[in-house]
């Protein structure tokens, strides 16, 4: 009982810190246009009660899942496509390359021209999460061990069975870990891109009306809510993988 009542008080222990640093910020600050308090904040929270704060949040989640389905399923067919293609890989590659050193930025102001501003985040999220999921899984197929597709090829496996036995299990990892460290930057650049297009009903466009109206309490309210959904979908999604890992080494 003691261990566990030190585990809860060494846990709360830094958001307690960090709770007392905000209020020492907002005494010192003394303008709440600037800085709002703790208390603030957390009244704004009420909005959570309302229709609209799920209504916003429902269709930012709902942009971010299928930016981050379509950005997996494109990033793993390119990545095969470009295993057995030379002359795809010479064209992909290099594109892909150039997508994750770009602004996601520059991205959304550009399809803001040729794109209703509810698709964008979408658009968003698909070329954030694309060019790392292809790297890794790209990475895995090449790390296969050559001894292994030898062993495939003298019983003589055919090509289905080959990646079903020796080639996924080897870049099963690589891909769990890419598609871990996505799901926060897939969900970061939707709601950026929801800030730049403001689409009706969308967490990024309160956050545009919150600082339009200068309401600084209600920006780091939908601040915290970002941040938390943030941490409930990689845990969720890190969760997943690890059972379906489970599940994959004990078949």
């Amino acid at each position: 009982m003691q261990r566990k009542i030190q585990g809860a008080l060494r846990k709360a222990f830094p958001i307690v810190f960090w709770l007392l640093v905000w209020a020492v910020c907002y005494r010192a600050v003394g303008q709440d246009l600037l800085l709002a308090s703790p208390a603030q904040v957390l009244r704004r929270f009420s909005f959570v009660g309302e229709a609209a704060f799920w209504q916003s949040v429902g269709m930012s989640l709902w942009r971010t899942a299928a930016a981050y389905g379509l950005g997996v399923v494109i990033a793993c067919v390119l990545a095969v496509g470009c295993h057995l293609s030379r002359l795809l890989d010479e064209v992909i590659s290099p594109a892909l390359l150039v997508i994750r050193a770009t602004p996601v930025a520059s991205f959304i102001i550009l399809a803001l021209v040729w794109l209703s501003s509810a698709n964008v985040p979408v658009l968003a999220g698909v070329l954030m999460v694309t060019p790392v999921v292809f790297a890794n899984v790209r990475e895995g197929i090449r790390s296969t061990d050559p001894q292994l597709l030898e062993m495939a090829r003298m019983f003589g496996w055919s090509a289905v069975k080959t990646w079903r036995r020796v080639i996924i299990p080897t870049v099963l990892p690589t891909f769990v870990a890419a598609c871990e460290a996505c799901v926060g930057l897939c969900f970061k650049a939707t709601i950026a891109a929801e800030v730049i297009g403001v689409p009706k009903n969308a967490i990024g466009t309160q956050l545009y009306n919150a600082k339009i109206y200068l309401e600084t309490d209600a920006l780091l309210a939908w601040t915290l809510v970002v941040i938390l959904l943030s941490l409930v979908m990689e845990r969720l999604l890190k969760a997943a993988f690890e059972r379906g890992l489970r599940r994959v080494h004990h078949t």
